[in-house]
């Protein structure tokens, strides 16, 4: 699940990077071109107002999912940590212990 939010968040970035990039600082750059271009082929009058929205979209969508990606993950706190260790070493020792019972239970004569 993690991995695929990363990716919708790669995807989002190279998004907000296109709007980024695209609109004018102030009036100016390629949204104003394109702003001209489409107002005069297809009647689009507020290019720079789609682009500003884009941006603050994305970026919002951006946010919600990193937020989102942190409550995916799989965390583990050192007291947790701890406590799993502690269960492995006992399980381990209980395996152990096991086998040199096993051993112990064998007839010692069987070998001569």
């Amino acid at each position: 699940m993690t991995s695929v939010l990363i990716i919708v968040i790669l995807v989002a970035c190279v998004v907000l990077g296109f709007f980024v990039l695209v609109q004018k600082p102030k009036g100016g750059g390629l949204s104003g071109s394109f702003g001209s271009i489409g107002s005069q082929v297809m009647g689009v009058k507020q290019s720079g107002d789609v682009m500003e929205k884009g941006t603050w979209y994305t970026m919002a969508i951006i946010a919600v999912l990193c937020v989102g990606t942190v409550f995916t993950l799989d965390i583990v706190s050192p007291e947790k940590a701890a406590k799993q260790e502690q269960q492995q070493q006992q399980g381990q020792q209980g395996a152990g212990q096991q086998q040199g019972g096993a051993q112990q239970n064998a007839p010692q004569g069987a070998g001569k």
